[in-house]
């Protein structure tokens, strides 16, 4: 993971994702830096994003990926 480079280098870093919408397909650019701040650039997709709610009591799985 380069965050923990950087954290072992004592810099920042960033990463960049270059991806594509599930729905239409479209490119999708996004940056993160070892700050946790983000960039989006979805200019020419509609970009969603979402965060999954969990009950965290109930959850039996080892991970949250293995319930979804």
């Amino acid at each position: 993971m380069p965050f923990v480079q950087g954290q072992l280098r004592r810099e920042s870093l960033t990463v960049t994702f270059e991806s594509e919408c599930a729905h239409c397909r479209r490119p999708l650019l996004i940056t993160i830096g070892s700050d946790l701040t983000y960039r989006v650039d979805a200019t020419a997709a509609g970009a969603l994003v979402f965060v999954p709610l969990v009950d965290f009591a109930k959850l039996r799985a080892s991970s949250i990926i293995d319930d979804f």
